[in-house]
């Protein structure tokens, strides 16, 4: 025996196919200012995101400057320390040389896309600067040009720190 059930509605609701020309025009602009707000809302949310990895990119390079230039610093002081007291530089030479090479690539390595120029011009004047003292040290330059060389060093690094707070 097979059942065979048949539902259907009861009740039918009153009036026409046809739109409401009155209240269409009040629609229309509570979608189009829905949309609207929504377009708001998602280009909000994109700046927020560009302004969240910008920060994230800055932060990434200015530590990794801030670390690694005070240890290139440290050693180049000693090279100095040396030279200054009538000591043998040969020790201290190879450190110092190492270090601003290591701490120039490793600022280099820290770039992102979302670096800004800005930032990453100064943080290219600092990697030089740093390459030029470690070459001033390795090729046994005079002591004016070293001189000139660590004083575009230091000024170099303290633009891209003041950037990095500022």
């Amino acid at each position: 025996m097979v059942a065979i059930g048949i539902v259907g509605c009861t009740k039918v609701t009153e009036g026409s196919g046809a739109p409401d020309t009155n209240v269409a025009p009040a629609y229309r602009s509570s979608v189009s200012a829905s949309v609207s707000a929504s377009s708001v809302t998602s280009s909000v949310r994109e700046s927020q995101r560009i302004a969240s990895v910008t920060t994230r990119a800055i932060r990434t390079s200015c530590d990794t400057l801030a670390t690694t230039s005070k240890e290139a610093i440290d050693k180049v002081n000693a090279f100095v320390a040396a030279f200054n007291g009538g000591k043998n530089t040969g020790p201290a030479e190879g450190p110092a040389i190492d270090a601003l090479n290591a701490s120039a690539s490793a600022v280099e390595n820290s770039y992102s896309d979302a670096l800004p120029g800005q930032m990453r011009d100064a943080m290219n004047t600092y990697n030089d600067a740093a390459r030029q003292v470690a070459n001033a040290i390795g090729t046994h330059a005079s002591t004016g040009e070293f001189n000139r060389r660590v004083d575009r060093l230091n000024d170099a690094k303290t633009k891209a720190l003041k950037m990095c707070v500022g």
